[in-house]
């Protein structure tokens, strides 16, 4: 508790009593506000904080606290050039030019998905797929010899997530002709490993497409599957994060006769196209 209130007040406040917040209100409102140095210190207080701490539930509020206002950042490829700025009104023209860490233009990197300020990219002359953190300037390449982690434009499909072992994974969607291929690669371990997908014969053919990338939202991916040779004939995908089992849900009624494609989002944990 100590080393808490040596995070929230200045040492000419030292004297001043905490209140009894409560171990829920301190864990569920504080805690997630604190900067990430100070979360870090919070880890050493007692093993119920770690544990706390190290959640993948803490990670996302943390994460949310932290993208609001002046905080949040957007990162721009415009041509030949690349660069983060900063939101909110009085910082909108705050622009700070980077250089990739990969050798190609800026125009030949895909965005294939994003989470908690990591990019999924795919580098368009060789088809790699690589994990950026812009805002360290590091990535490292996931693809390898196998063919695995290489994007196909148009047909595959990829999405970011953490298991429940808070590993940060990448789902890999390779769809061929007749087949569909689930693959996901471990940040932790470095590997990829082979995920079963949905038996149903339809969706291993090549008249359906896939959003490219897939909506986060709780504890499932999200993607949309529309067959284009039957207008209005679309489904979603879920894949659960935590048993790696897929499930098809009904697409939301449009209205008159309408067909809806696009990438599912999550904005304040509802998704959103």
């Amino acid at each position: 508790m100590k080393k808490l209130k040596g995070c929230l007040y200045s040492a000419s406040e030292s004297n001043t009593k905490l209140p009894d917040l409560g171990p829920d209100l301190i864990m569920s409102e504080i805690l997630p506000r604190l900067p990430a140095k100070c979360v870090g210190r919070a880890k050493k207080v007692c093993k119920e904080w770690l544990s706390c701490i190290s959640s993948k539930e803490f990670v996302m509020m943390h994460c949310r606290h932290m993208c609001k206002g002046s905080r949040q950042k957007i990162l721009s490829i415009v041509q030949e050039s690349c660069f983060i700025s900063s939101t909110g009104v009085d910082l909108v023209d705050e622009k700070t030019m980077i250089t990739l860490p990969f050798h190609v233009r800026p125009s030949d990197v895909w965005i294939l998905s994003s989470l908690n300020g990591l990019l999924c990219v795919c580098l368009r002359n060789t088809f790699e797929m690589l994990i950026w953190n812009p805002l360290i300037r590091s990535c490292i390449n996931i693809s390898d010899s196998k063919s695995y982690g290489f994007f196909k434009i148009y047909s595959d499909a990829v999405g970011l997530y953490i298991d429940s072992s808070n590993d940060y994974r990448v789902l890999h969607i390779k769809c061929g002709r007749f087949t569909v291929d689930v693959m996901a690669y471990s940040r932790r371990t470095d590997h990829w490993k082979r995920i079963p997908f949905l038996q149903k014969r339809h969706y291993h053919t090549n008249g359906y497409v896939w959003s490219g990338g897939g909506g986060l939202c709780e504890d499932g991916l999200y993607f949309t599957v529309f067959q284009f040779w039957l207008a209005g004939d679309i489904v979603i995908i879920r894949f659960d994060v935590n048993t790696e089992t897929f499930s098809e849900i009904g697409f939301p009624y449009v209205g008159n006769g309408e067909t809806c494609q696009g990438n599912l989002v999550n904005m304040n944990n509802k998704l959103h196209v």
